[in-house]
């Protein structure tokens, strides 16, 4: 997964905020903030794998994004508390970051599918939804801790005629390597790297499979 690329300059320090239930007080030790966008991962040769001798389509069929992560804020968790980190903030909604990060993820798939548009819906093979289940940091360990970063999805892939051909839960996990506001968002990055390489190859297995 490509590094992440900062869009603005320094906005100042960087804390958590902002619970459900109230203020809470979780401060990680922090660079000045910035915005943070996150990117495709190159495919892997698991990804790449597909159906010989030719592709197939597959177009967006809906899909839902956890909506306490949805926008630009960075969403985080410890225990029954959820907040967000104060002055850091993702260039755009996360939901619009991740569908460009999913069609990128597609783009570079070297196997058989093929993300086609929704205005060549009559061209696709299967309807694949992605529903983003969880989009966080996780202190699992402590406020002073390195948080893990969870992103998962549940996927469906279905054919023309409705009738599905394959679903799973895909999710991937990463530690980020402190309690800093860059290092949380670089494991973010790592972690939609990750889901998405594995979003694209199950993609590419299920459409192979026989009917």
């Amino acid at each position: 997964m490509s590094a992440l690329t900062r869009s603005l300059g320094a906005l100042g320090a960087a804390a958590l905020a902002l619970s459900l239930g109230g203020c809470v007080s979780l401060f990680p030790k922090s660079d000045p903030a910035q915005l943070y966008r996150f990117d495709a991962a190159a495919p892997t040769a698991e990804q790449s794998a597909g159906r010989p001798g030719g592709q197939f389509g597959v177009v967006r069929g809906g899909g839902s994004f956890t909506r306490a992560a949805s926008s630009d804020r960075i969403l985080t968790v410890d225990g029954g508390e959820v907040a967000y980190v104060a002055n850091s903030r993702w260039v755009a909604p996360a939901v619009t970051l991740f569908d460009e990060a999913l069609a990128q993820a597609f783009d570079t798939n070297s196997g058989a599918a093929r993300l086609i548009s929704r205005g060549q819906t009559a061209k696709a093979d299967y309807s694949l939804r992605v529903d983003v289940t969880r989009f966080e940091a996780v202190y699992d360990r402590g406020p002073k801790a390195a948080p893990l970063v969870v992103v998962s999805l549940r996927v469906a892939l279905t054919r023309p005629d409705r009738t599905p051909a394959g679903s799973d839960l895909i999710e991937a996990q990463v530690r980020a390597g402190d309690n800093r506001v860059s290092a949380i968002v670089a494991a973010f990055d790592q972690a939609v790297g990750e889901a998405l390489n594995g979003l694209v190859a199950w993609t590419n297995r299920t459409g192979a499979a026989p009917a």
